[in-house]
């Protein structure tokens, strides 16, 4: 790791001068402060002493480093505290009295119990802002219960319309539950810096899982709120829209979305089936959803003829959106993918050279450079950080 003061006055983004204090662990506020870093931010990862974040023994591992630390902490510093322990309370008290933002994701009363919940914090330094991301948030009936990922993913109904008809409940295959905590809580942080810039107010941002699972399903839940009734699973295929699905090809599948009329006339004209335009069952969205079976039918009658490859040039050239299912191997080298440095690399001296996921938010006026500094190992950077301090 390079020296930490210097690569804080280096660091660029929009949140350049903004220091993070990270006391959470595994994935959830990990990937919000990760976020945090990768605007700008300095994030000061805080972590037991002796063992760490828990993620940090989570494979896979590379020369006995983890990846899947790797992927959410690159760029961070370490420092290893015991809040029970006079000496680090005292240290953890001096990061406070710089920082703008602390993150923890522990159950609600934890922090409390160390003497660091928010009243406590707040009341000593106003300015700082208090980000929780716990399971079900710092209120209701639910509140201290534990929760991963995969329970909010049950309970937050996301998993009930994912999958086909008939089949055994299916986890979405990445961790919805924990990104899309993380995502929000990154979000109510900002907008929290936005607030104390203009009022001078630091505020508490409270994130539960749960809500986050429940926020995401859109969709699903307004067709429950108009109908009365809770939607299934439906495989590959968009409950409103229709033709917007995967289709079978002759040696595949292809992704067709013609998401309104128009498109889907260029579809038909480019499947040599213009008739269809004008078919009474297939003239607008609504008649088509009604009639999803009998269009899928013809439609897998003339894709099957031909490959996935000579459909997707037919449907570019019809202006017509549609892709290939492509594996996690195909999305990483992708060309558009590696022009958007969706793909970018670590020189880490425990592992070596390794790739990691790159940062979707691209804002004019700051690089995105094609390397991230590695994730430190445990209390890596205690001897600087403690310099800054003074101790």
């Amino acid at each position: 790791m390079p020296d930490t003061a210097a690569a804080n006055e280096t660091r660029q983004g929009p949140l350049s001068g903004i220091t993070v204090i990270d006391l959470s662990r595994i994935l959830a506020g990990p990937y919000c402060t990760m976020m945090l870093a990768e605007l700008g931010a300095r994030v000061i990862k805080v972590e037991t002493p002796g063992r760490g974040d828990d993620a940090r023994h989570y494979g896979p591992f590379v020369n006995g480093k983890s990846a899947y630390f790797q992927s959410v902490n690159r760029g961070k510093e370490s420092i290893a505290l015991n809040l029970k322990e006079d000496g680090d309370r005292e240290i953890f008290g001096k990061l406070l009295e710089t920082a703008d933002v602390v993150v923890e994701n522990f159950r609600p009363g934890a922090m409390d119990k160390l003497g660091f919940g928010w009243e406590a914090l707040h009341a000593k330094y106003p300015k700082l802002i208090y980000a929780s991301a716990s399971g079900f948030g710092h209120s209701g009936p639910e509140m201290y219960r534990p929760a991963y990922d995969m329970v909010v993913q049950g309970m937050g109904g996301i998993m009930s319309v994912t999958g086909h008809p008939g089949t055994p409940p299916t986890r979405i295959g990445m961790s919805i539950g924990d990104i899309g905590s993380g995502l929000y809580a990154t979000i109510g942080v900002q907008a929290a810096l936005f607030h104390r810039q203009l009022t001078g107010e630091a505020t508490k941002v409270d994130i539960g899982m749960l809500d986050c699972q429940v926020a995401l399903l859109e969709n699903a839940m307004m067709r429950y709120f108009t109908s009365g009734t809770a939607p299934g699973p439906l495989g590959a295929r968009h409950p409103s829209i229709t033709p917007f699905e995967a289709y079978e090809t002759q040696d595949g599948y292809i992704i067709i979305s013609a998401g309104n009329d128009a498109l889907f006339a260029k579809m038909a004209d480019g499947m040599g089936k213009p008739e269809w335009a004008t078919d009474p069952r297939y003239t607008t969205n609504d008649l088509r959803n009604q009639n999803v079976d009998a269009i899928k039918d013809e439609m897998e009658a003339v894709l099957k003829t031909n490959t996935t490859a000579h459909w997707i040039a037919v449907m570019d050239k019809a202006g017509v959106p549609c892709g290939p299912i492509n594996n996690v191997a195909q999305a990483a080298e992708h060309p558009q993918t590696l022009a958007r440095n969706m793909i970018v690399n670590v020189e880490d001296p425990v592992t070596g050279p390794m790739r990691v996921i790159g940062n979707p938010v691209k804002i004019s006026g700051f690089e995105d450079p094609d390397s991230r500094e590695p994730a430190p190992n445990l209390d890596e950077d205690r001897d600087a950080i403690l310099a800054e301090l003074g101790d």
